[in-house]
């Protein structure tokens, strides 16, 4: 499993395509539903923070609903807005939202064999 970080429209999706080769049949949109019938052949999860806060309003688990996916697809590359900078919203759910997905994406960053950080299109290679 790999994960790439950065803020919003900083051409992670991109980036990503272009250094893997995946074509975008194999992308994955964080913002739809993914379930156990699902069966295309998934390379990537983009816009995971979307992932995260979907399953947060459904009342679902989202660090148990990733760690299935990952059983399915272990080689998945996991494509994530950073949310946690900038000011503390005053809703409880964002708070809890951003503090999920942080937490989250720490424990998957200590799984992922790569993580890099993308910044205008350019990647940092963290781990």
């Amino acid at each position: 499993m790999e994960l790439y970080i950065g803020g919003y429209a900083q051409g992670k999706l991109s980036y990503v395509m272009k250094q893997t080769g995946i074509s975008s049949d194999m992308v994955f949109d964080g913002a739809s539903t993914f379930d156990d019938s699902y069966h295309g052949d998934v390379r990537i999860l983009n816009h995971f923070q979307l992932f995260v806060r979907n399953r947060l309003r459904e009342g679902k688990d989202p660090q148990k609903e990733i760690e299935r996916m990952l059983l399915t697809f272990p080689r998945l590359i996991i494509i994530s807005d950073e949310v946690g900078n900038g000011i503390v919203p005053m809703e409880a759910e964002e708070r809890e939202y951003r503090e999920r997905l942080g937490r989250i994406l720490c424990t998957l960053a200590e799984k992922a064999e790569k993580v890099e950080r993308i910044i205008c299109g350019i990647g940092q290679r963290l781990k």
